[in-house]
């Protein structure tokens, strides 16, 4: 079965949300990611379908067939096509859903303030990863 591109929309002001993206974007061999940040000019709320303001407030991705999903679908299927199962696995779990929803929801909240405590160590340690790598 052949997987649909996924472009996710995440905020390009958060260090954590930019060392996740950076780490997606390094693992994304099959070319089946893309990413926008909604800070930016290249995202488009009236083409999304989808506020900036509600993009900031939940992770939200758009299949290359036009189907939206938010929160933690996004993470099962950004793992999934940067080929991490486990993660994706992980994410997809019914059993777990209601605690990964509270936790993403906390996170989506508080994410500036988590943001600067763990964001710069995490961008730094995703950098070096990948320098380690090239």
């Amino acid at each position: 079965m052949m997987m649909k591109k996924l472009t996710m929309y995440y905020d390009g002001l958060c260090p954590l949300c930019q060392a996740e993206i950076l780490f997606l974007s390094r693992r994304n061999q099959a070319a089946l990611l893309s990413f926008v940040d909604v800070n930016s000019s290249q995202y488009s709320a009236e083409a999304v379908g989808v506020s900036c303001q509600q993009a900031l407030d939940s992770m939200y991705a758009q299949y290359d067939d036009g189907e939206l999903i938010n929160g933690v679908d996004v993470f099962s299927a950004a793992y999934q096509r940067a080929n991490l199962p486990t993660l994706a696995w992980l994410f997809s779990r019914p059993s777990l859903r209601p605690m990964l929803n509270w936790g993403y929801r906390f996170f989506a909240k508080n994410r500036h303030r988590i943001s600067s405590i763990f964001g710069p160590a995490a961008l730094r340690l995703v950098r070096a990863t990948a320098k380690q790598k090239a």
